[in-house]
């Protein structure tokens, strides 16, 4: 998957390198002969917390200079062995609390800290996995409340970003993006009934997306085959 729209030698950088779909994310620009510099980074391979601010910002004060790509894999629905709710009265602070953490709070951590290291000058773009189950829209199935609340609150903070990264980005997009059905270890218990696509190609369908927006369209929801979700 090459992208096009970037600048020859871009450099990208993949959070949640480690995964079924950060990793599929790294490969596919590794292979790409225009992409200059891919950097990975995990809780497994290099120690990032999403969870732990002081972590986030270490991470991002070990690269210098400007990126043209940063792609944020991480997420889960499986927390500490504790799976989305099926009922009002499965709901627990505690587990609700490490789903924000993990699915809304992490992903705000990598807008303030890796946000600025954008090309200001150079087209930029700055994905996010969600999922669909986050739009509100959509939800016409009810349960798996705090996953749910978790991606609906990553899509608000990924489009308030988008509105302040405009005035010191003009050139950047940054989205929500919903990889589809894809057959990794977070949706193996919960993909029956459903086809599931192989990670490299969900990873390719959502560079392809990304690389095809313009900055009139920042700050939306995407699904892997270009279609808007609604919120």
């Amino acid at each position: 998957m090459a992208m096009t729209s970037l600048p020859k030698s871009y450099r990208a950088i993949v959070l949640g390198a480690s995964g079924g779909i950060g990793s599929a994310i790294l490969r596919a620009l590794e292979a790409d002969g225009d992409c200059g510099e891919a950097v990975g980074l995990s809780r497994s391979g290099t120690g990032l917390d999403m969870t732990d601010e002081r972590a986030v910002a270490e991470a991002a004060a070990t690269l210098s200079g400007d990126f043209h790509l940063i792609f944020c894999a991480t997420g889960a629905l499986t927390i500490e062995g504790i799976g989305p709710e099926k009922s009002l009265r499965q709901i627990s602070p505690d587990a609700m609390l490490k789903q924000f953490a993990l699915n809304a709070v992490g992903p705000a951590l990598v807008l303030k800290h890796f946000a600025p290291k954008l090309a200001r000058k150079e087209r930029a773009l700055m994905g996010f996995l969600s999922a669909r189950v986050g739009s509100i829209g959509d939800n016409r199935l009810g349960g798996w409340i705090s996953y749910r609340a978790a991606k609906a609150a990553l899509n608000q903070i990924v489009h308030t970003a988008s509105i302040e990264l405009s005035r010191t980005h003009p050139q950047a997009v940054l989205a929500a993006l919903h990889p589809g059905t894809v057959a990794t270890s977070l949706t193996a218990a919960y993909a029956a009934g459903h086809t599931a696509m192989a990670p490299d190609e969900s990873a390719s369908l959502l560079l392809a997306v990304l690389d095809n927006l313009d900055p009139s369209q920042t700050g939306g929801f995407h699904a892997y085959d270009g279609s808007l979700i609604v919120w």
